[in-house]
């Protein structure tokens, strides 16, 4: 885990600039892009726990992790679980199958943004299945169907292609699932200066297609999408919630410094 360095990083004030950004974009964003005001998701995978306990303290409930081990350990500290009982985790990274059980048997997992395909949505309406006889409350686990707009090889996520057949697998044949919507993490370093975002704009007809094939309404579907150096397009764009890391907790470490 890396160290926090006392005064470095001020994830406070990152927050509140944050959302004032996003509350500005959404102000912007045209009357014709129908949805609702974008969550925030703080990113904080790499991060210590106190500077989860600072976001925590302003109000900040959504954290976002990309790694199993790191995400359990987090949910299950001590401090967390003692001092941030309505926190809310989002698994935001690739979920392997046999780390299925695992993700499901945490305490406070809202939402997995990344089922990019119908055997881990099998896998996670199974394991939800156990979930739901020890905690009664909680009967459906919360889901983004991830779609690899970009098409690289290194990303996870279906093709657009297959985006309303995965929608409709997870929301016809996945009972303990609740489907909120779509997801992508997209080409990284988008030149605005040649025009809008193509991954963007990929991922909201996906939201669109899905829309009228399952005769849904627009603001029914979340449309997860925008990073730290993206947030404020893909909000401009419809997206109804936004990834922010490096904005607010500070660059993250390189690998040798973890």
């Amino acid at each position: 885990m890396i160290r926090r360095v006392m005064g470095e990083v001020d994830v406070k004030l990152g927050i509140r600039q944050t959302l004032a950004k996003i509350d500005e974009a959404f102000g912007k964003r045209s009357q014709t892009t129908k949805s609702i005001k974008p969550l925030l998701v703080a990113v904080s995978k790499t991060k210590p726990i106190e500077l989860i306990l600072d976001g925590y303290s302003v109000g900040q409930r959504d954290f976002g992790e990309n790694y199993v081990q790191e995400l359990i350990e987090k949910a299950n500290d001590p401090r967390i679980l003692e001092q941030c009982k309505d926190i809310r985790w989002h698994f935001i990274g690739h979920l392997q199958s046999n780390k299925i059980n695992k993700i499901a048997n945490l305490p406070n997992l809202h939402m997995v943004q990344t089922v990019h395909n119908a055997k881990l949505a099998e896998g996670l309406n199974k394991a939800w299945e156990k979930v739901k006889t020890e905690k009664p409350d909680k009967q459906q686990l919360n889901v983004l169907i991830q779609i690899n707009t970009s098409g690289e090889d290194e990303k996870n996520g279906t093709e657009p292609a297959e985006a309303v057949n995965l929608y409709r697998f997870v929301t016809e044949k996945c009972p303990n699932l609740n489907c909120h919507g779509v997801m992508t993490i997209g080409r990284f370093g988008h030149d605005y200066s040649t025009g809008p975002n193509p991954d963007f704009i990929e991922l909201m007809k996906c939201h669109q297609d899905i829309c009228s094939t399952i005769e849904r309404e627009p603001t029914d579907l979340q449309v997860s999408m925008g990073m730290s150096d993206d947030y404020v397009r893909a909000i401009e764009m419809g997206s109804t919630i936004v990834r922010v890391g490096s904005s607010i907790f500070g660059a993250r470490a390189k690998k040798n410094e973890a």
